[in-house]
């Protein structure tokens, strides 16, 4: 390992407790390295303007940040445990490059501020590629709502209880993944707070240019207090967290409904074969196995939220405790991102049974139909609710699921859906 930024005089180092210390933090910032010199390239930018590196070092310093991040997307630059971390492997490689330029690249910051910032960066990445997860995701459902309608029971508690639609079904979660794209568009604008420049929490005695700093990261605003700056790590990652669990716990329900969907019991669902895994021992087996691991995604979200949560049980300041929020971020993002990505190619291409549809619609399903039909005509509706209750046997008689479908005009319902109105929330998104 090179030597530690932090090492004095007197520092004695114990491979095991640098072990310990480290852990996997320096192959968990291979995922955050590019940011890191995104932001220390726009750091070396605001020393040259107050002076404290001159013109020709910023642009040597700039010239080398940018041929590291070429070679470490090319493969030739490794990081590895040869690094404490990736703050340390950037500082390394500029002053091998650059001697003392390279040396000058940490004046008036902070390895606090430095990986502030390039999560803060990472994280708006992740909510955008959320944004257009969730976005892909509706239209494919709207798509097809839009499409001629196939009778299909609805339930409550499981149990057969309307005439619904595949239309209604897509319908419905449409509208979830367009509400979850815009939770990840509020949240992304939420966290869009230049960090960089706050140091260990408390400034420098340096007169930083943060305000050119916040432009040339792109961020929206500069995230003002040192003390705040520390107190939103933790925060602003269980946000991101949050939001990515809104459009995992819809997935969950839709993966729950398409898990019993598919079963010999209800036979509602052909899932595209790439999407089905066979037994190890059943010949006869085909396991809708992408279905159950989207169902289960909720959980590593969730268990990253929660650990970041209880890491978070300190004081002001920073504490060593939140480099261990690094590997339950990293971990709960990407598997939550992976799973989102496969859903819109799954609901594309997975076909309906109509047949084995209209045959669990059961003659009991229009009664409600019944009830609300003789309150329109002006009987009590508790009166209209018993009536119907004691005739459910003949309740389908000369009725149709089509029918019923058509005339529920309810906004929203099947005879009036709006998809319209939601074309236009999924557009409005690209704004």
């Amino acid at each position: 390992m090179t030597e530690p930024l932090w090492q004095k005089a007197d520092s004695r180092i114990d491979e095991r407790i640098m072990q310990f210390l480290a852990g996997n933090d320096v192959l968990l910032d291979r995922e955050f390295l590019l940011h890191d010199i995104a932001a220390s390239k726009a750091h070396v930018e605001g020393l040259a303007r107050i002076g404290v590196v001159s013109a020709d070092e910023c642009a040597a310093l700039e010239r080398e940040l940018d041929t590291l991040a070429a070679d470490f997307q090319a493969g030739h630059f490794v990081l590895d445990g040869r690094y404490e971390d990736g703050h340390s492997a950037i500082e390394a490689r500029l002053t091998e490059r650059l001697g003392d330029a390279g040396r000058r690249v940490h004046t008036g910051r902070s390895r606090n501020d430095q990986i502030l910032v390039a999560t803060r960066l990472w994280l708006k990445e992740k909510l955008a590629a959320l944004q257009q997860h969730c976005r892909a995701i509706a239209a494919v459902c709207l798509d097809r709502a839009m499409q001629p309608a196939q009778p299909l029971p609805g339930y409550t508690h499981l149990q057969r209880a309307v005439v619904s639609s595949t239309s209604m079904w897509f319908a419905g979660f449409a509208e979830g993944f367009i509400d979850d794209a815009m939770r990840a568009r509020h949240t992304a604008s939420w966290i869009d707070a230049n960090p960089l420049g706050t140091a260990a929490g408390y400034g420098v005695n340096l007169a930083l240019d943060r305000d050119y700093t916040t432009q040339a990261l792109g961020f929206a605003r500069l995230q003002v207090s040192p003390v705040y700056a520390q107190l939103s790590r933790g925060k602003f990652e269980m946000a991101v967290l949050e939001a990515l669990a809104s459009a995992l716990l819809d997935l969950r329900r839709l993966a729950w409904d398409l898990s019993l969907f598919t079963t010999a019991e209800f036979g509602f669902v052909h899932l595209p074969p790439e999407y089905t895994t066979g037994s190890s021992i059943m010949p006869n087996k085909r396991n809708p196995d992408v279905v159950e691991m989207l169902r289960a995604s909720y959980a590593t979200v969730a268990a990253a939220r929660c650990e970041i949560e209880q890491l978070l049980s300190l004081p002001s300041g920073y504490q060593r405790d939140l480099q261990l929020t690094k590997g339950s971020l990293f971990h709960g993002v990407t598997h939550g991102l992976a799973a989102l990505a496969l859903v819109p190619d799954l609901l594309a291409r997975m076909q309906w049974n109509p047949e084995r549809m209209r045959a669990a619609i059961e003659p009991a399903m229009y009664a409600t139909d019944v009830a609300i039909e003789q309150a329109v005509a002006g009987v009590p509706f508790r009166e209209a609710y018993r009536a119907a209750a004691a005739t459910i046997a003949t309740a389908g008689e000369g009725r149709s699921p089509e029918a019923s479908l058509a005339a529920r005009n309810s906004p929203g319902a099947s005879g009036e859906p709006r998809l319209g109105l939601l074309r236009e929330r999924l557009r409005d998104l690209d704004d």
